[in-house]
């Protein structure tokens, strides 16, 4: 697949998840194409969270993202099964605005709320359109990417120096710097390649040329 000028849209549903699921191909392809990440809650309703939301910004910009292209939803974090109509509605509107050829969103596999629900309502909003699914490991079960794309050793190393960002989750096992660098070493290996991001495949929406 060439992503090469398409409009390709990031979903995630908390700061840290697009980074944490597929940060390395951000990077690798935001000066290629038209990208957009879109994060749903922005987490300033806990106060042991107040910090992630400039954490996330300065991320996206250590992968290289225009800060009129990054975007936080309104949505509240753990309550997403509350407001399904409400993100549906919201996708359908991003739909409109940003016309994406190709979305990223969390894996089928993935255990929680917000997640499953954001990617319930991604299917119905995008139908017709190509859908990617992201593993963020602290909340995968069972994930193994179908779907594999290479990336490059800058981007591997851009990918963990974004996640380094985030003070608030230094000490969490899932921003270990060698646990990010084994995972794209593992999918890169599936794809006989020195790394690779990994994908779960929820709808591809293809034609063959003439």
């Amino acid at each position: 697949m060439n992503f090469s000028g398409k409009r390709v849209l990031f979903l995630g549903a908390h700061p840290d998840d697009i980074e944490l699921g597929c940060g390395a191909l951000v990077h690798h392809i935001v000066k290629k194409t038209d990208v957009m990440c879109v994060t749903l809650s922005d987490n300033q309703k806990n106060p042991d969270l107040l910090a992630v939301k400039n954490e996330h910004l300065e991320a996206m910009s250590v992968l290289g993202m225009p800060k009129e292209k990054i975007v936080l939803g309104p949505f509240t974090t753990r309550v997403f099964p509350n407001s399904r109509q409400e993100i549906l509605e919201y996708f359908l509107k991003l739909r409109k605005d940003f016309q994406p050829d190709l979305i990223f969103t969390h894996s089928r596999q993935d255990v929680h709320q917000d997640h499953n629900t954001m990617t319930d309502e991604a299917l119905r909003a995008f139908r017709g359109i190509t859908v990617l699914g992201f593993d963020v490991v602290r909340s995968s079960n069972g994930f193994f990417p179908h779907f594999l794309v290479e990336v490059s050793e800058e981007d591997v190393n851009k990918k963990i120096e974004a996640l380094s960002k985030y003070k608030t989750y230094r000490d969490r096992y899932y921003f270990n710097n060698e646990l990010t660098r084994s995972i794209m070493v593992r999918h890169g290996a599936l794809a006989e390649r020195p790394f690779a991001e990994g994908f779960d495949i929820l709808r591809i929406v293809g034609s063959f040329g003439a």
